[in-house]
């Protein structure tokens, strides 16, 4: 062998070495990635202009969807729910919980069983009699509950959900409340004074199917569309749910929810918003939540024509203003320690916000 190609095959070896060593470092994060991943709860807040979907994925794998967004346009949002599942890597939902029986909530039903398979269907019973506005959604899921392929739960207020992976107690289900504090909460709730009483509220809305969860050292609260004559029933004169670090913002931003006896008390770190560009997100609330004691920063699905200058910078809008059908999503993943980030899809930006 000539020094020439001595030489040549001792460079060989070396770039064979190297590429060797280059694979195993990029497996070593990729695996490390993975396994930070498997570990972490993701929840995708799903643009359905103005409805709500909120797809839950556990670090084993399982799924829980709440609400399935309208019905028509070809199931467009079924067609959306569909491709968040894909991204988070799961082919099949769990558990799919209607909080109540309103056309941008139980509409989307039909449509994606027909795409995705469901295992079981969580619902708080029956709809509200004085409001004919479910008439037409609550038949069409009737129909898909009775052809018999799904479990089907219908939880009171204090039942935990049987989701793996997370811990999930319901605070209120068919116009019933938690009856009695959670764990570490029952304290005077000096924010009760802040809000003015309203009339009873006889829609679907004030039967919606609120649930705590509960993941390591951080809890999410959604109430789905649960009424401002709810909110101060759950949390006066004593606060029965304590602080909770992640809020959906109920009811899609209306003026008809959030009240101070809940936001105050509560004192969300973020606050994420599921309304429309014309639908939701109303100025009183925007208002409501810039006082809210602790909170370091409102999501929002949409930019709120109504709120204008309420709205938040851009970088916490994931469809800003004129965007109106951009399909943008917001993907929360929580790390058991307490830390969390939020993902806008439409930046590709992800903020951090550190455990306590």
């Amino acid at each position: 062998m000539t020094r020439e190609e001595e030489f040549s095959s001792t460079a060989r070896r070396r770039l064979q070495a190297w590429c060797l060593l280059a694979a195993v470092l990029a497996w070593s994060m990729l695996a490390g990635a993975q396994a930070a991943k498997s570990h972490s709860l993701q929840v995708y807040f799903i643009d359905v202009d103005g409805g709500q979907s909120t797809l839950f994925v556990t670090p084993a794998g399982k799924s829980l969807l709440i609400d399935t967004g309208w019905a028509g346009n070809d199931g467009l949002d079924a067609g959306r729910i569909a491709a968040a599942a894909k991204d988070a890597g799961v082919s099949k939902i769990d558990y799919l919980l209607l909080t109540h029986y309103h056309a941008d909530h139980v509409g989307g039903v039909p449509e994606l069983v027909a795409r995705i398979p469901v295992g079981t269907f969580i619902d708080h019973g029956p709809p509200s009699p004085t409001d004919p506005s479910t008439d037409k959604g609550y038949a069409a899921y009737q129909q898909v509950l009775a052809s018999g392929h799904y479990g089907h739960i219908v939880p009171k207020p204090g039942d935990a959900l049987p989701i793996p992976g997370i811990k999930a107690v319901v605070l209120s289900s068919n116009g019933e409340l938690l009856s009695h504090p959670l764990p570490g909460a029952g304290q005077p709730n000096t924010y009760c004074k802040d809000s003015e009483t309203r009339p009873e509220d006889k829609t679907d809305n004030a039967r919606s199917l609120g649930t705590l969860f509960t993941f390591g050292k951080t809890r999410i609260l959604d109430l789905g569309d649960l009424t401002w004559d709810k909110e101060m029933q759950l949390m006066c004169p004593d606060n029965r749910i304590g602080k909770v670090d992640i809020l959906v913002v109920s009811h899609h931003g209306l003026f008809q929810s959030s009240s101070p006896a809940l936001l105050f008390a509560i004192a969300p770190r973020v606050a994420i918003m599921n309304n429309g560009a014309k639908k939701g997100g109303s100025t009183a609330t925007f208002e409501t939540l810039a006082k809210t004691p602790g909170l370091e920063a409102l999501w929002q699905l949409h930019f709120s024509n109504e709120a204008g200058m309420h709205n938040m910078a851009e970088e916490y809008i994931a469809n800003p203003m004129g965007d109106t059908d951009g399909a943008h999503y917001l993907k929360l993943t929580v790390d058991p320690k307490g830390g969390f980030s939020v993902f806008n899809s439409r930046t590709g930006a992800t903020k951090d916000y550190a455990g306590h």
